[in-house]
């Protein structure tokens, strides 16, 4: 079993940091595997290296281990535009130079009509810059354009599972939000319409979480991929690009979330359930695993 734990220096590491770290390590160690960590700074603009030392002495102050050298995104910038270049070949990707408010001006348009679905992006995107099929798509035009997949393609572009309806599914071996477990199917219409023409690769990035993950994932041999439950619905994306790409498909685990007394989803900017200031005011490692339940 490989699992790993992949966070962004953008801010502190917290509770929730921490039990989906110390969950993927012990579940790696009970089974003889191996606890990676990687580094997910693909954005520029919000990583900085502080947060990134903080990273490091978080974890290694929880009591946990990791082989080295750790795996940088920021180092993988060829890995991904090759990704890019195969998926462009297979005419799974096409230019976008919607703004946001572009977007939501489309939605609000009446021949669009009635509410709007959201998916693990957000809302889902109308389709205002996807080719008509029988048209390629022109990247020289929009050298600096987003780049959306094609979902109306990618949605028919992999076989059916022996036996069933279904060409994407995945094991997760955790809890989806709503209980889901064991073999989960991906409907095509629930990609098409759920879902929709993702971006696969930001103007200012050249990549995205989408694209990075499952290639990250891949090279690094990882078995078991553990993290949220708000992860969820994005691992159905996950697994069509693993299919186009020909890679393999972990397990997933999905665990729950750890809240605030009000419900609500911890977040960096909540720096009072940051893991430095519990180390600063004299907490044991212990003392977290309690706080988070383990």
């Amino acid at each position: 079993m490989i699992t790993r734990f992949a966070p962004s220096p953008t801010g502190p590491l917290h509770l929730g940091h921490a039990y989906s770290a110390i969950v993927g390590f012990d579940m790696a160690m009970e089974n003889g595997g191996q606890w990676l960590l990687r580094i997910e700074d693909i954005d520029g603009q919000r990583c900085k290296p502080e947060w990134e030392k903080q990273i490091y002495e978080d974890l290694e102050w929880l009591g946990l281990w990791w082989p080295e050298p750790v795996m940088r995104q920021s180092d993988r910038v060829g890995a991904y535009q090759t990704a890019i270049d195969s998926l462009k070949a297979k005419s799974l990707l096409y230019p976008c130079t919607c703004t946001r408010a572009d977007i939501l001006h489309a939605l609000a348009a009446p021949q669009e009509g009635g509410s709007h679905p959201t998916g693990p992006d957000g809302v889902v995107y109308p389709g205002t810059c996807r080719p008509a099929y029988w048209f390629e798509p022109d990247f020289r035009s929009h050298p600096d354009a987003a780049l959306r997949l094609n979902m109306l393609q990618a949605a028919g572009a992999s076989e059916p599972r022996a036996g069933e309806g279904h060409a994407f599914w995945f094991q997760e071996d955790g809890h989806g939000p709503a209980g889901q477990r064991g073999f989960i199917d991906v409907l095509r219409r629930e990609l098409i319409d759920s879902i929709g023409d993702v971006v696969i690769a930001r103007r200012d990035i050249g990549t995205s979480y989408h694209l990075s993950v499952v290639l990250d994932d891949a090279t690094q041999g990882i078995t078991h991929v553990v993290r949220g439950q708000d992860l969820f619905e994005a691992t159905k994306i996950h697994v069509v690009l693993q299919r186009l790409l020909s890679l393999p498909t972990p397990i997933y685990h999905h665990h729950r979330l750890i809240r605030d007394e009000n419900g609500k989803r911890l977040a960096k900017r909540d720096g009072s359930r940051a893991i430095r200031l519990y180390r600063q005011e004299g907490a044991t490692r212990q003392d977290i695993r309690r706080m988070i339940g383990l």
